[in-house]
């Protein structure tokens, strides 16, 4: 039983970290990336509807997108959906194709970024933290209902703490690569 608790903490604290990992590639470093409109919503036909679901997204240089419609009649909806973005990035049609340039980053701007990518960082640290609490919790009341012995529950302890000790250093780990990334020009 406590092995199995063990295994469930491990898997949850390690979804935790690649959710961090997937929220930092949202965060734009200067360098195109097809994950920086996954978030954009195009009015289609009424609905709004992920980017991605509308059109293709490739990277035409490192400081470039193309984003091509697959239906030719939403390329005005999708130019229009990047452009009002919170994201402050004009496209520009040539046909068919929507040219994205990413402009450079400036120092505020990259300072900014920084301070949102500690934010999540943190953010994953409290969920790791609340399910070594939650684990725990399970553990005391294995005690409490005698399947487990306090020797045992001491043990778990430990255990528990250095796994969320690994994950936790890989979580500053990953802030580290972000942050240096950030500050790249």
């Amino acid at each position: 039983m406590l092995n199995e608790l063990k295994k469930d903490a491990d898997t949850r604290m390690g979804k935790s970290v690649d959710s961090l990992k997937g929220e930092l590639t949202k965060i734009r470093t200067g360098r195109a990336h097809p994950s920086i409109l996954e978030h954009v919503m195009v009015d289609y036909y009424g609905a709004p509807t992920p980017l991605n679901q509308v059109a293709s997204i490739s990277i035409a240089d490192s400081r470039m997108l193309n984003v091509a419609a697959f239906d030719k009649t939403m390329v005005q909806a999708v130019e229009k959906a990047i452009m009002t973005s919170d994201l402050g990035l004009n496209p520009s049609s040539a046909g068919d194709v929507i040219r994205v340039p990413l402009p450079p980053l400036t120092e505020e701007r990259r300072k900014d970024l920084i301070k949102v990518v500690r934010h999540e960082g943190e953010q994953a640290k409290i969920a790791i933290r609340n399910i070594r609490r939650d684990v725990l919790g399970d553990v005391k009341s294995l005690v409490k209902e005698k399947d487990a012995t306090e020797d045992d529950e001491r043990k778990f302890q430990d255990d528990i703490q250095k796994t969320t000790d690994k994950y936790v250093a890989l979580i500053d780990e990953t802030l580290k690569e972000k942050e240096k990334d950030l500050m790249e020009i």
